[in-house]
């Protein structure tokens, strides 16, 4: 949600006054708020605690392994329709490119990934349909992330793990100092990625598989 300036400012006060939240830092207020290096979600704190503790219990979450290529591959197909799922050689290419830009969630049981998150760093600030096929695009330093897709096998949906991966994708690509994570999905997700913190920024550019996408930024370090 964007707020104007004077609720903004109301918004503001209204939190540095509450007891309970006088030592909230706030980092950024475009798109994701950060609150003393963690991701404010809709979710109370100690619900969110306990969802992630639950999750950590059963999924490891680490950057992927070149060797794991052909599950993320395998993934893709599964998560994404035909017209709308990376090929294996761009799936492969960016993964020997930008390993550091995955984030899988493995199940700690069977040893396989359950679900991933991934995307290119670069300078720029619009989404193109390029970042799909070229990962020559990556740019280690840059200071924005072009997310490529999240992908959570069925068996393991509706257990909060998309939203976890999530989460610690930002957590982790703010430490790393970027600004801003940039994405594109269909109107029928537009709201759940409202709820990770993301901002509709309207019809994307983006004219991949023939699909009509929106483009949501998420702004997480301050300038």
């Amino acid at each position: 949600m964007v707020y104007n300036g004077v609720v903004l400012f109301q918004v503001i006060f209204q939190m540095m006054m509450s007891a309970d939240m006088v030592n909230i830092t706030i980092k950024k207020r475009i798109g994701c708020i950060w609150m003393k290096g963690r991701f404010k979600s809709n979710m109370d704190s100690k619900s969110r605690k306990q969802a992630m503790e639950e999750l950590s219990q059963k999924f490891e979450f680490r950057n992927i392994k070149q060797d794991e290529a052909e599950q993320a591959v395998a993934i893709e197909q599964i998560c994404f329709p035909p017209n709308e799922a990376c090929s294996e050689k761009h799936m492969r290419n960016r993964i020997a490119a930008a390993p550091e830009l995955f984030l899988v969630a493995v199940d700690k049981e069977t040893g396989k990934i359950a679900g991933f998150l991934n995307g290119l760093a670069t300078d720029e600030y619009t989404f193109r349909d390029e970042f799909f096929t070229d990962a020559g695009l990556y740019n280690p330093k840059g200071k924005n992330v072009m997310l490529l897709g999240l992908d959570v096998l069925p068996e393991y949906r509706k257990q909060g793990l998309g939203r976890e991966l999530v989460f610690q994708y930002l957590q982790r690509e703010r430490e790393k100092g970027r600004r801003m994570l940039l994405l594109t999905c269909l109107k029928s997700k537009v709201k759940m990625y409202e709820k990770f913190g993301f901002v509709d920024q309207g019809i994307s550019g983006s004219t991949w598989g023939g699909e009509e996408w929106h483009e949501m930024s998420c702004t997480i370090v301050m300038d």
